[in-house]
């Protein structure tokens, strides 16, 4: 496939509400995203960089750096690309594993629409639509983090995940047990907020009966997190410490997770995505997909991604409006804690262009 050309897209979507973690709090969503154009046709990609380095080294006008300066260049001057190429054409540039998914997902979707093919059955789905949790940031009260759980159970999300850190963990936890029961499938995050000195405060979750405790640690502190599980019921989940199919199975052996949360931007795209999906199935170990507050494009590709047979357990693959009151594309709906895997070629949406268009803030077109 060739590729006439990349543009790179900046758009700024606010918030509904602010959205509240350990590393700090976003009311808008700064998005950099790809559009990739071949004599066929287009595709669509999405980097899940925040605006500041502080979720990963990556941010958004970093990502947009080197996607102009690097990465699209060498796919431009790579002759004939597919999306089995692109990692391998982009390997010598270390690191931006997120700008480089970006530009995977663009050519991906290029590639598949032409071949009429969806994200979906070519990653490998099994399911017509997948269950869906929702992420509630911190918040400043216990009574206005109830009403907000009991307004997204309202609306039929089948997982609460809270935000956590040092001083709103155990009391949020137990007051939304007392409120709504232990069925209530409940897990934490806590984006890597704790040490292990606080070993006695994370046992204090376990007599809630949590589906699991994501990345309580530094990223980089595996085996802190295989010292830590032996201290813990509640079952540790890794989110930012993988990073590649490599890195989940050295983690799995090391016994530092029983779950793992796979972020497509994260590992470097949907194709590693997936082997870290096979890796894990190989090891009985269950997975679910994050989110990173994406936009209709990201989410159409995690919906997709999360019907694999390996993904058991809700993910962050919520509904449009749990962080926009307007989507870029026609809005992913909640219906019954479900939302319906695509099944048009591609992503199997696109963006609105007045929706685009208004949510615009600047682009810039490489040829080749």
């Amino acid at each position: 496939m060739k590729l006439d050309g990349v543009e790179l897209l900046r758009v700024r979507m606010p918030l509904v509400a602010p959205f509240r973690t350990s590393f700090g709090t976003q009311h808008v969503r700064e998005v950099l995203l790809v559009r990739v154009v071949t004599p066929d046709g287009e595709g669509w990609g999405e980097c899940v960089t925040m605006a500041d380095p502080l979720y990963s080294s990556e941010y958004v006008d970093g990502a947009e750096h080197v996607l102009r300066t690097f990465l699209v260049p060498a796919l431009l001057h790579g002759g004939e690309v597919t999306a089995n190429k692109v990692a391998p054409l982009l390997a010598p540039f270390k690191g931006h594993r997120m700008a480089k998914a970006a530009l995977e997902m663009a050519v991906l979707d290029a590639e598949l629409r032409t071949h009429g093919m969806s994200f979906g059955t070519l990653l490998g789905s099994t399911k017509d639509s997948v269950p869906c949790g929702v992420s509630i940031g911190i918040m400043d009260t216990i009574p206005q983090l109830l009403d907000a759980v009991g307004g997204y159970l309202d609306a039929g999300y089948l997982r609460i995940k809270l935000k956590i850190e040092p001083g709103w963990d155990v009391e949020p936890v137990r007051a939304v047990r007392e409120r709504f029961g232990d069925d209530v499938l409940l897990q934490v995050d806590a984006n890597t907020a704790y040490t292990l000195s606080d070993v006695p405060q994370l046992q204090r979750l376990d007599p809630f009966g949590l589906l699991l405790i994501e990345q309580p640690l530094e990223e980089e502190d595996v085996r802190g997190h295989a010292e830590l599980a032996r201290h813990l019921r509640t079952p540790i989940c890794l989110d930012e410490s993988i990073v590649s199919a490599r890195s989940a199975a050295d983690a799995i052996a090391l016994g530092a997770c029983r779950i793992v949360n796979i972020k497509p931007g994260r590992v470097g795209g949907y194709l590693e995505a997936r082997r870290v999906h096979d890796v894990c199935a190989a090891h009985g170990v269950p997975v679910w997909c994050g989110g990173m507050i994406e936009t209709g494009l990201g989410r159409a590709a995690n919906v997709a991604l999360a019907s694999l047979p390996g993904f058991t357990l809700p993910g962050d693959t919520s509904a449009s409006d749990r962080f926009y009151r307007t989507d870029i594309t026609e809005p992913f709906v909640l219906d019954g804690g479900h939302l319906p895997v695509p099944a048009g070629p591609g992503l199997g949406v696109t963006p609105i262009p007045d929706a685009l268009a208004a949510a615009g803030t600047g682009k810039v077109w490489l040829g080749s």
